[in-house]
């Protein structure tokens, strides 16, 4: 090999000076922001780019991964709301709903989950951002007036329940949408094996299945509301209601 094809094959290990920065930034307990930020500067100056081409680069992954960043954005506005007595409204208010127990409600939640994935809006709702500070509290909240005082386990299982509604809600809705990446991949394989199948057409056949998931759900919802009425026979319901 020639000297100048064993220059060309040395790697250069100075653009990795950014992570150096990048833990030592963390250690200084300095701002995250602006420590990524200038690590990137650091890695891409390092690596012989100019400072617009540094700019382009995190132009580009900011505005193509801006999703992430709205994502993140919400978890702290949710703890505020939390530590600001979201959950003890939430609860308040369904225990001061006549004839709302858990089981209708986590039912309502389904259906709407449905409908609006069914539409494209997947993303209202979700566990983070619905189920744990306002599903799962008021779910509790009917039990508990439907049923009395509940144990830590039963809670749990409410809030398991609660979050298996959302995901059934959201799984079997999306499949309606046309545009979603499901339909899209059934029927670029289709299409691959001399199938052509529209869309909408996939789509449609997805109802009955979505249907039946919801009443199977709906069922299963009921059903863990019976046992809860069996476990709590001494405490009958504070306000008028079937416990169902």
């Amino acid at each position: 090999m020639s000297a100048d094809a064993v220059q060309h094959a040395v790697v250069d290990y100075w653009p990795l000076i950014g992570v150096a920065a990048v833990v030592l930034g963390f250690a200084l307990r300095l701002n995250a922001a602006l420590v990524v930020v200038a690590a990137g500067f650091v890695t891409g100056l390092a690596a012989k780019l100019s400072p617009l081409d540094v700019l382009d680069i995190l132009g580009k992954a900011f505005t193509e991964k801006r999703y992430l960043l709205l994502f993140l954005v919400t978890l702290p506005v949710i703890g505020l709301l939390e530590r600001h007595g979201l959950k003890e409204r939430a609860q308040a208010w369904i225990a001061g709903l006549r004839g709302a127990t858990m089981s209708r409600l986590l039912t309502a939640y389904l259906l709407l989950r449905q409908l609006l994935s069914a539409i494209g809006l997947t993303s209202v709702g979700g566990h983070p951002q619905t189920v744990r500070p306002l599903v799962a509290p008021m779910a509790e909240a009917a039990a508990e007036t439907s049923h009395g005082a509940l144990s830590g386990d039963e809670r749990e299982r409410i809030r398991a329940m609660a979050a298996g509604t959302d995901n059934v809600g959201l799984f079997f809705g999306e499949d309606i949408f046309i545009a979603f990446g499901a339909v899209l991949l059934i029927q670029g394989f289709f299409a691959d094996h001399g199938l052509s199948l529209e869309p909408l057409r996939i789509a449609i056949w997805g109802i009955p299945t979505a249907v039946c998931a919801f009443l199977i759900h709906a069922w299963r919802l009921r059903r863990f509301e019976r046992a809860l009425a069996r476990a709590h026979p001494q405490d009958a319901p504070v306000r008028g209601g079937d416990g169902a």
